[in-house]
């Protein structure tokens, strides 16, 4: 086995070593910024929930308090106007998704699903737990989903709340009286949930990923190639002259030209040597055919 296929299959070993390495760490980690990308857009999406549902509360709620009038009027309600809000952002991004959904819910389109029903259990469950992160299939893939506890901490709440006979009689108008009530105070009785689709960031990180190993393989060639280069140049080649002259001697053919080797490297230095022995080993005999004779 040569040299160079010796040198050969050691770089293809380590290569292989660290490109899988490299391959692993990376995917690793570029697996995991897509999943924070996501986490920050799921954020956002519910903090924007959030705010309007304050603003509904704060501001909204105070004038349409003051319109005289016997219609049950849900924009000052505060989750009716974050699915509103949240409805017009899903026209253009229709795999967001924002719900509140609750077990005993007033209106029946916040009723929750097997899935969201497991959430609000858990909350249930573990009332300490103020957020729950998860991952779901979807028709459209993998989605990642970020809830909060929906707790009724305000006694007022419990106005519209407890009973029929006390609620708005707008309100029992128009979602009839059995359905949100029963409800009590520091009671978990939903989750705000936000899912926030996989794929797109995902399917970047991959693109990333291979471009990324892609490269690696490309520098890793290059490297391979300029390290036969100077294998080449500065070792096998020389090796193989001092070897060629080295056989020839062995023969009793002295007379060839001395190896023009420059240089401070090893290589050189071994040439210079064995130039040395060649001119040693040619007086050697010139003086012993001349004693001879």
């Amino acid at each position: 086995m040569s040299l160079r296929l010796k040198f050969n299959l050691m770089l293809i070993l380590t290569t292989a070593i660290g490109l899988l390495a490299a391959g692993i760490v990376s995917y690793d980690i570029l697996k995991r910024d897509a999943r924070a990308e996501i986490m920050q857009s799921a954020r956002i999406l519910l903090e924007g929930a959030l705010s309007v549902r304050r603003y509904t509360v704060q501001q909204i709620r105070p004038l349409l308090r003051q319109v005289k009038t016997d219609e049950f009027l849900s924009q000052m309600v505060p989750a009716y106007a974050a699915s509103q809000v949240i409805q017009g952002l899903q026209q253009k991004y229709s795999e967001y998704s924002y719900k509140e959904a609750a077990i005993n819910p007033t209106n029946p389109a916040n009723r929750a699903t097997d899935w969201e029903t497991d959430i609000i259990n858990w909350f249930r469950n573990h009332p300490d737990q103020k957020e729950l992160v998860g991952e779901r299939q979807t028709a459209t893939g993998s989605s990642l989903y970020i809830s909060r506890p929906i707790r009724i901490s305000n006694p007022k709440c419990l106005t519209c709340h407890s009973n029929p006979a006390d609620a708005p009689k707008a309100m029992v108008a128009r979602y009839g009286s059995t359905n949100g009530f029963g409800w009590k105070l520091n009671q978990v009785i939903g989750a705000q949930i936000v899912s926030v689709p996989q794929a797109l960031q995902l399917s970047n990180a991959h693109r990333q990923f291979y471009v990324f190993l892609g490269s690696l393989v490309v520098i890793f060639v290059l490297v391979g190639l300029v390290l036969n280069l100077l294998l080449y140049r500065y070792v096998t080649r020389p090796v193989a002259l001092i070897s060629a002259r080295a056989e020839a001697i062995s023969t009793g053919d002295g007379s060839g030209e001395e190896l023009d080797m420059k240089g401070d490297d090893e290589i050189a230095s071994l040439a210079r040597s064995f130039n040395r022995m060649q001119r040693s080993l040619n007086n050697a005999i010139k003086l012993l055919n001349e004693t001879m004779h």
